[in-house]
């Protein structure tokens, strides 16, 4: 018999990368199809229909995003080409075809004005037109395929691509003082941890353990960037000064809400997961940077 088949979107990017880490670990339960632009341009209809045609994935974790999120104020059309649009062409697909549709969403379709950590059926209000874009793509993604888990997640960084923990060593580096916001409120979240909890979810759904809708991931604990930022210097023992600054010192093109920390109780309670503090998952990235 066939081994199910595990499409992921997104494969250049920070979570598509770790993802296809954990390949060799689950090779014997399925067949991986991890696609880029290349392979599979998800701004095309033709190019979705052909792929699920071509291959039948049983699970499709769309990674895919237009994560540019200053420039996506101004590029509205491509922002919402691949993060709704395309979105619900996916999850349309996966209806047709059986297939459930995992799709990772953000922190950003909060307002940020809460103060305690936000409920996954907690009232949507984006503050920027990516965190819209968002937010429409999770509307279409539920609407159109029932078999659907929406995971929102916040501050993504990885050992691979471009990220918040990559570039504050690069400048720590190269500069003696820095400047970081201090009155932005969240949790980061190692991609390598994010990709491990969604192989876990997926062996529940394969027991039968059948859970939908939406969740909530992050590593555990809430932290500024400036204390983020701290942190980093302090583990790599790093001279460079940092300054904390507020935010409308350093004003962006796309507003970032003040505080967007989720919380993950539902994933624990539906599927089990262990969650990890953010610290232990620093640390583990940044041995990985130096190897």
């Amino acid at each position: 018999m066939s081994k199910p088949i595990i499409a992921v979107t997104g494969r250049n990017g920070q979570l598509g990368y770790e993802l296809e880490q954990f390949v060799s670990v689950f090779s014997d339960r399925f067949t991986f199809v991890l696609v880029d632009r290349d392979l599979l341009d998800i701004g095309k209809a033709s190019s979705i229909a052909d792929f699920f045609q071509k291959y039948h994935p049983v699970y499709f974790i769309n990674c895919a995003a237009y994560t540019a999120v200053d420039k996506a104020e101004t590029a509205q059309e491509a922002a919402y080409l691949i993060n709704a649009e395309a979105v619900g062409i996916i999850a349309q697909q996966c209806h047709k075809y059986g297939c459930t549709l995992i799709h990772i969403s953000t922190d950003y379709v909060f307002n940020g004005n809460g103060t305690e950590p936000y409920q996954t059926n907690e009232p949507t209000d984006p503050v920027n037109y990516y965190g819209y874009t968002k937010w429409i793509g999770e509307k279409l993604a539920l609407e159109n395929n029932q078999r659907t888990i929406i995971v929102r997640t916040s501050w993504l960084y990885s050992s691979h691509g471009n990220n918040f923990v990559k570039t504050m060593l690069r400048l720590m580096k190269e500069r003696p003082e820095i400047k970081v916001v201090s009155d932005q409120t969240g949790s980061p979240t190692y991609a390598a941890d994010l990709a491990n909890m969604l192989l876990h979810v997926i062996m529940e759904l394969e027991k039968g353990n059948l859970h939908y809708g939406i969740y909530h991931y992050s590593n555990e604990g809430m932290i500024s960037w400036y204390e983020f930022a701290k942190t980093i210097q302090e583990l790599e023992n790093l001279p460079c000064k940092i300054l904390p600054i507020l935010t409308s010192d350093y004003p962006t093109p796309a507003k970032r809400p003040a505080y967007s920390v989720l919380d993950a109780s539902s994933l624990v309670n539906d599927f089990g997961i262990q969650m990890i503090n953010w610290k232990e998952s620093l640390i583990h990235c940044l041995a990985l940077l130096k190897s």
